[in-house]
């Protein structure tokens, strides 16, 4: 059983939304100290600034551009240099575009697995070896329910997103196959009411563009689940050493209608969000 209580834990993407909620959560829940590390250091000071004073725990904010390799393994070295290895890795940073694979430009599908994808990669194994090492610790890779189901306009987040899950189930298995003591889990949110879609790249199509507030608007009311109840859940989960966390009742249905139907789901899920948009 991974524990929160007195760890030193690592997070990307802390500038607002899940990761946010997970730097406030870990240093509420006794952690002894947050690496909280983003590209945007306003919102991260802003993070700091929120969670200190939620417990005694010292929350110590890095700007990190997780698609830089050589940027990752130089703050791992870092942190491990002044604190040891973290107990737990949590490679929460991404990013969405939203273009059909026709008319996405390859700079756009690039940005999104340099890091979505990659970023996880270099944040999984910049630490992995120290851990296996020590013989414990606990990675998390945030997938989303879009590493589980496809919709149309997505394929660069799905693409990733599959990744991340493919990646993380083997790393697990090996783990498990080797011994190591060192946990791993991945993450599904469903529909979590942050910015990921506000900050989404769009296809260079005027009528796409045009609709951005629109598609934003539209996935904010599908949105149902709050970035702090996103951050308890995963953090149970930690707890638990469960490998695979869904977050909402949406991801636990899309999990179910996928399992059940992994052709089909999609007509399923087609005609749901016809009916939702009348």
């Amino acid at each position: 059983m991974t524990q929160i209580s007195g760890s030193t834990i690592f997070i990307t993407g802390c500038a607002s939304g899940i990761g946010r909620a997970l730097v406030k959560h870990a240093i509420q829940h006794g952690a002894a100290r947050v690496i909280a590390t983003d590209v945007d250091m306003k919102g991260l000071e802003e993070t700091a600034a929120q969670a200190r004073g939620l417990g005694s725990g010292a929350v110590e904010t890095h700007m990190l551009d997780v698609a830089s390799k050589d940027a990752v393994y130089d703050l791992a070295a870092q942190v491990t240099a002044d604190y040891g290895t973290p107990d737990i890795i949590i490679n929460n940073a991404g990013v969405a575009l939203f273009a059909q694979v026709s008319e996405m430009a390859y700079e756009d599908f690039e940005w999104v697995m340099d890091i979505d994808f990659w970023g996880m990669v270099y944040g999984t194994k910049a630490f992995l070896n120290q851990m296996i090492e020590r013989k414990r610790g606990h990675i998390v890779n945030v997938s989303s329910i879009f590493g589980m189901i496809a919709v149309p306009g997505n394929s660069a987040y799905h693409a990733a997103k599959f990744g991340i899950r493919g990646f993380t189930e083997s790393l697990r298995a090996e783990m498990t196959a080797d011994a190591t003591n060192v946990k791993i889990s991945c993450v599904h949110p469903g529909g979590i009411k942050t910015n990921v879609a506000r900050n989404a790249r769009l296809a260079q199509n005027e009528e796409l563009l045009a609709r951005k507030e629109e598609i934003t608007q539209g996935f904010d009311d599908f949105a149902r689940t709050t970035p702090e109840e996103a951050a308890r859940v995963i953090f149970t989960g930690i707890e638990k050493d469960n490998p695979r966390i869904l977050i909402g009742g949406d991801a636990r249905f899309m999990d179910r209608i996928q399992r059940l139907m992994p052709v089909k789901y999609q007509n399923i899920l087609g005609r749901l969000f016809r009916r939702n948009e009348d």
